[in-house]
């Protein structure tokens, strides 16, 4: 019985293209929206029908103004009385910011470095 192994000639080259390929698909994966509780959805969408937020298009829209970049997580949290986006954007040169906007209109209240 032979036990010895030969060595494994493509290690470097495979793990190379795992890590490219796990970086494509988290550039590809959807962008994650949360909120607080177990129906989210359900919750999210009568908000959104009786106006007490935007669409999460028109955030994404001013998002992609004022930050340049792949959104990575989009959370809808009540702050304060008030409803608020909190988007993490991967930018081009590697940093994540995180943006808090209000969800009533859109309008950016902070950016900061995640």
């Amino acid at each position: 019985m032979n036990t010895t192994t030969q060595p494994k000639k493509n290690r470097p080259f495979r793990r190379g293209r795992s890590l490219a390929l796990l970086a494509a698909l988290l550039a590809s994966a959807p962008v994650y929206v949360a909120l607080a509780g177990k129906d989210d959805h359900i919750e999210a969408r009568e908000l959104l029908r009786r106006g007490e937020i935007v669409p999460l298009a028109q955030i994404l829209e001013v998002v992609g103004k004022r930050v340049p970049g792949d959104v990575i997580e989009v959370e809808l949290e009540r702050e304060d009385g008030l409803w608020e986006y909190k988007v993490k954007v991967l930018t081009p040169t590697g940093r994540v910011r995180k943006l808090y906007l209000d969800a009533r209109n859109a309008a950016v209240l902070k950016i900061k470095d995640d």
